[in-house]
């Protein structure tokens, strides 16, 4: 019979040093909320449950965390009651039940793996719990172990004043625990604490009360990170954008200053590209091989295809889409807009709600005026078109296959293929009108 696994996310804490009308868990780094961060982490483990325990008032989870279960944990009793809650109407519950935290977003599917794994074993142990070494253990509880190696207790931050012997390892708050048992390890917990909670960690005391045994897998104290608070959240974004990057390093791509290089969860990035300093890569981006994107450059939901240059200074917002090698140079911003093959857009332009051709060149100071102030319109650029510098295509409109539209144009109505389109005022010069516009200036400022 196989292994059966129910994993449960504890998500109900309130959160109140993060100072938010949000949850905790729906805070995000790395574009992606906290609890997201350890589903994602969960999901290859392919559970038989996965339920995440939210509080009563904590109804917007729901959709986040969706295809979950959703438990209610009715009051705050603590992480032993947050369990029960979890576990109520579960099948399946005679193989592992790990418990994981939704504020933990480092943990990662190898290490949850481990504990699992120190299961599945002749004689297993009725508990395992994902310990950590740290130098600045003053928030941690301890792990205490007994001379066989095994878990003896442990002891909360509060009572470690308790402890008769030192202590080298610290409660990560991750546990596996015997599913045909747990039921039974949580109706004898107590709240006979400072806190009157009932405390998932006595959940050991009462294992090897009842004849089992408990162990600890040791993981990296990164990975047992829980925001609580902002600086937290700032801690974890940090840790997570170096894990990123070192993946995109990995994988050849070169970050030329990778620390002020920022990368979102789902960033994808082909071999041979170069990121130049200070680029922000939002949610959502695909960038394909040997691609060049320059400084101060930002891109969000945006596909970026092979041997393109983008920036510096330039800006991708969501549906854009650039063919390979095409140019967006300094100071563009494309939004929802298909740029072709080998098409330039060099600088100082706007292209929105347009589907651009290849080997076009679009001017400096070309706008495609998309919105009419009630809705959005869509300007179509054909094959080899050329667009000369500050032209304002105002949409809907459609410049034809190699036409080319004079710089300086407004351009209302469609251009046919390989028609040349110059719409401008007459110029009209008054000799002498600058000196005598100046002169009724300087008489006005007088007789004020």
């Amino acid at each position: 019979m196989p292994h059966s696994l129910s994993v449960l996310v504890l998500a109900a804490g309130k959160g109140t040093r993060m100072n938010s009308q949000k949850p905790k868990v729906l805070h995000e780094i790395a574009g992606l909320p906290l609890v997201c961060h350890v589903i994602e982490a969960i999901k290859p483990l392919e559970p038989d449950n996965l339920v995440v325990v939210i509080a009563p008032d904590q109804e917007e989870i729901r959709g986040v965390v969706s295809p979950a279960s959703i438990r209610i944990q009715e009051k705050s009793l603590g992480t032993g009651d947050a369990v029960k809650a979890g576990l109520s109407n579960l099948k399946n519950l005679c193989g592992t039940v790990l418990v994981a935290f939704g504020a933990d977003p480092m943990i990662t599917t190898s290490t949850l793996k481990r504990l699992i794994s120190a299961r599945e074993v002749v004689d297993p142990p009725d508990v395992v719990v994902l310990g950590f070494r740290t130098e600045n253990p003053d928030r941690y509880g301890r792990l205490v172990l007994d001379t066989h190696g095994k878990l003896e207790r442990i002891v909360e931050v509060s009572e470690a004043h308790t402890i008769d012997k030192p202590v080298e390892l610290y409660n990560a708050g991750v546990m596996a625990v015997n599913g045909a048992k747990i039921i039974e390890f949580l109706e004898a917990l107590s709240p006979e604490n400072g806190k009157k909670e009932y405390y998932l960690t006595d959940i050991v005391r009462i294992a090897l009360k009842k004849g089992g045994y408990a162990k600890v897998v040791e993981g990296e104290e990164e990975e047992t990170l829980g925001v609580d608070s902002r600086a937290d959240l700032a801690k974890a974004e940090a840790m997570m954008q170096v894990r990123l990057r070192t993946k995109m390093l990995n994988n050849g791509v070169t970050l030329v200053s990778p620390e002020t290089t920022f990368l979102s969860h789902d960033t994808r990035i082909g071999r041979d590209t170069i990121i130049h300093p200070n680029v922000v890569i939002g949610k959502n981006v695909d960038i394909g091989e040997s691609v060049e994107i320059k400084s101060f450059s930002h891109l969000e939901g945006a596909t970026v295809s092979d041997e393109v240059v983008v920036g510096p200074y330039a800006r991708l917002r969501p549906g854009t889409e650039i063919e390979r090698g095409a140019k967006v140079g300094n100071f563009v911003e494309i939004k929802k807009a298909k740029i072709g093959k080998g098409t330039k857009v060099n600088h100082l332009s706007y292209v929105g709600d347009a589907n651009v051709g290849q080997e076009v060149n679009i001017g400096a100071g070309t706008i495609t005026c998309n919105f009419d102030g009630f809705k959005k319109h869509l300007t179509v650029i054909g094959d080899g078109a050329f667009i000369g510098s500050n032209t304002s295509l105002i949409a809907p409109v459609e410049v034809g296959e190699n036409a080319i539209i004079g710089a300086g144009s407004t351009v209302t109505t469609s251009v046919d293929d390989n028609a040349i389109s110059v719409v401008r005022g007459e110029l009209k010069e008054i000799p002498n009108g600058a000196a005598r516009f100046r002169t009724k200036r300087q008489r006005a400022w007088k007789k004020n």
